[in-house]
């Protein structure tokens, strides 16, 4: 019954004299088979007694320790296999690998800005002929169609002449579908091991497509479909031997290789692609030679900026709205060149000195319309319109006192004016006027800092925050701190005017857009509609806000039509901002301006109540149809690559006739109009064929 068992119970000797499951001594073996086992038992059967010596240990044998290792290293393949299945799907190389070209269009269809690779529909091998195909595998994989993904031959042959490539096509595939460019070991261990993987589950066919259509070719151009339109104006599958030569060429160094850039190096590469064709057995050294260098048909259209202030911030939206694929594609942004050339032109007029400036305007809804972020877009892309982040000053004012409508106050109540001559932080009236109180709507008007401060007061720190959080303010706002009032925190111009933007349409947070939005449905606005402010505090927060433009520090932006707005001048007037809106319905537009100097050093007499709101001003006057100053707008093109009139670039429109461009003289048909200042009050006089009309405005410094 021992030899029916491959092991049997131990014997336990000593004075028990019997059968135990506890370990023994004594061992019985009877499984001839089991050679893990004979190995240390080498007798099958045999009875080894305690006081016996144990036989000597077999070495394990080399082929024993090579077949393990061998099981090891495939258990460890499949598991990276597995783990590359999930992380880097297949998918991925049927993408492109450079974010395909994308035109962005003004609301009436004006092209703002190109910007992308130049990316075309995949090849098919299948309908490209021989002779395009077998350039390709010549220099770069002469033995693709008889390798796994790795190539040894192909490496040496490459080390050894010098002509060929390293790196397989599957190789390549996996590196810049996959993979960064980065050289180092691990790297190279991932290529290979994803090539084996795309051999796997891939034909060599589908291998080869998905490698000529994301190939870059040079000139922002990649796959082959792309190129050969780019450089001879020919669809792949038309191309002839000599052009499919020379774009096989250009692989190894696109950007270097360039035929529109350098020319020569490119007939040069285009040698050593004739000389592997020959030696792959593709061509004859007669037709080598007979091979001509080809011409190139480049047709250029008018091409766009790549960027502008506004579409820097517009395009990653637009990536997102974007469909993956290889074509390039044309989106229709808010951006009203109308608008965008009266932004312009009002910057461009004001007599900036060496101070950089800021403008957006948006509808209630968030619809950015109009932007500027800086003078000069090529001297500078840092968008100070949606990038910085800066003091506010006294135009955060208008959350304190909004707090204030909201528990009960009026404007025609009082507070007090006077100094504040206790605690840590005493801030000053910047007229150095103060009085025993004063009313809210005259404080607010006045900007009066020692009001602000005790209005928060009275309000409370944590009412004045979430206020300023409801109309969509997420910069850090720090309760107990007393500075808040008087806007010592620091956002962005978009967001503060965005903030506004909830005011004047009554309906916050408002989300700034370069898109149209769908319409929120019944449904979804029940549930998740916007905020908004009761109608007798709208109304006392507008009366407020028309105070300060009539009555207050914002003279300098009055309008004839009803207008709404705030000052505000930071510290040292290291930042001057005017924030307002104006026009009815459809036509309404909220607008920020910013002046500063991007060191944060202080400048130069320049307050809200000046340059910003006369820039405010001059713009809303032409965007309202209140001024006759020329604002042409740009002709639409259905072509995006049509002609464009740059909405970044300086295009001065009036004649500055005084040094410090306070005073301007712009012509239009049949009249002209000087826009001067009389005592600090801006004025327009118009000169035309029923006369001179004079159009005055107030001014006076926050």
């Amino acid at each position: 019954m021992l030899e029916d068992a491959p092991w049997h119970p131990a014997y336990r000797g000593g004075d028990s004299g019997g059968l135990d499951d506890e370990p023994s001594r004594w061992r019985y073996h009877a499984d001839p088979d089991d050679h893990d086992f004979d190995d240390e038992y080498p007798a099958s059967g045999t009875v080894r007694s305690e006081g016996s010596e144990p036989p000597a240990r077999t070495r394990r044998t080399r082929w024993w320790w090579a077949s393990r290792g061998l099981a090891a290293g495939l258990f460890v393949l499949i598991l990276l296999i597995g783990w590359l299945a999930i992380t880097a799907p297949l998918s991925k190389s049927l993408q492109p690998i450079a974010a395909p070209q994308i035109t962005l269009l003004a609301s009436d269809g004006t092209p703002i800005a190109r910007n992308g690779a130049v990316v075309d529909k995949p090849v098919e091998v299948a309908n490209l002929p021989d002779h395009v195909i077998q350039p390709f595998l010549a220099i770069e994989d002469r033995r693709f169609y008889s390798h796994w993904g790795l190539d040894p031959r192909g490496i040496a042959r490459a080390l050894f002449t010098g002509t060929g490539g390293g790196s397989t096509i599957t190789q390549q595939l996996a590196k810049f579908t996959f993979l960064t460019p980065e050289r180092t070991l691990t790297r190279k261990a991932q290529e290979a091991l994803i090539a084996f993987w795309l051999e796997a589950w891939l034909t060599k066919d589908e291998i080869l497509e998905r490698y000529l259509s994301n190939a870059y070719f040079g000139d922002n151009h990649y796959g082959l479909r792309a190129a050969s339109l780019h450089y001879f104006y020919r669809q792949p599958e038309n191309l002839r031997p000599e052009q499919a030569a020379m774009l096989a060429g250009l692989l190894q160094a696109p950007s270097r290789l360039a035929p529109t850039r350098n020319p020569e190096a490119a007939a040069e590469r285009m040698r050593l692609v004739r000389i592997s064709m020959v030696a792959a057995g593709y061509l004859t050294e007669e037709e080598a030679a007979a091979m001509p260098v080809p011409a190139l048909d480049v047709r250029r259209t008018n091409d766009l900026p790549t960027g502008t202030y506004f579409a820097d911030w517009a395009l990653p939206e637009a990536r997102q709205r974007s469909e993956v694929g290889y074509g390039s594609q044309t989106l229709t942004t808010t951006l009203d060149s109308r608008l965008q050339n009266i932004a312009r032109q009002a910057v461009a007029r004001a007599p900036l000195g060496n101070a950089q400036v800021a403008l957006v305007a948006m509808r209630p809804n968030g619809e950015v319309v109009a932007m500027i972020g800086g003078k000069d877009y090529a001297q500078s892309a840092f968008n100070r319109a949606t990038q910085a982040q800066r003091q506010v000053g006294s135009t955060f004012k208008t959350f304190v006192y909004l707090a204030a409508l909201e528990q009960g106050w009026e404007p025609d109540d009082t507070i007090a004016n006077t100094e504040i001559t206790q605690g840590s932080y005493r801030p000053r009236n910047a007229s150095g006027r103060y009085s025993e109180e004063i009313t809210l709507a005259d404080a607010f008007a006045q900007s009066s800092n020692v009001a602000a401060v005790r209005l928060q007061q009275e309000v409370g720190d944590e009412a004045v925050i979430a206020m300023a959080r409801e109309l969509g303010i997420t910069a850090q706002l720090d309760e107990g701190d007393p500075s808040i009032a008087l806007g010592t925190s620091t956002m962005s111009l978009i967001d503060l005017t965005a903030a506004y933007a909830g005011i004047a349409g009554n309906a916050f947070p408002v989300e700034p857009h370069a898109f149209k939005r769908e319409e929120q449905g019944w449904w979804d606005w029940l549930w998740n509609g916007p905020d908004s402010l009761s109608s007798g505090v709208h109304e006392d927060m507008e009366q407020l806000l028309r105070a300060a433009i009539n009555n207050g520090t914002g003279r300098a932006a009055i309008l004839r039509s009803p207008n709404f707005g705030k000052t505000g001048t930071t510290q040292d007037n290291r930042d001057a901002l005017f924030v307002g809106y104006a026009g009815e319905g459809d036509n309404r537009l909220v607008v920020g301006v910013w002046i500063g100097n991007d060191d944060n050093s202080p400048l130069r007499g320049v307050t809200g109540g000046g340059l910003p709101a006369r820039i405010w001003r001059d713009f809303m006057a032409s965007a309202l149809g209140e001024t006759t100053r020329p604002a042409p707008r740009p002709t639409a093109s259905p072509d995006p690559g049509g002609p464009v009139q740059p909405l970044d670039v300086d295009d001065l429109q009036d004649i500055p006739l005084t040094e410090d461009g306070s005073t301007t003289l712009s012509i239009d048909e049949g009249s002209a109009t000087i826009s001067t200042e009389i005592e600090g009050i801006p004025v327009d006089i118009r000169l035309g064929e029923d006369g001179v009309s004079l159009q005055p405005a107030g001014a006076a410094p926050d």
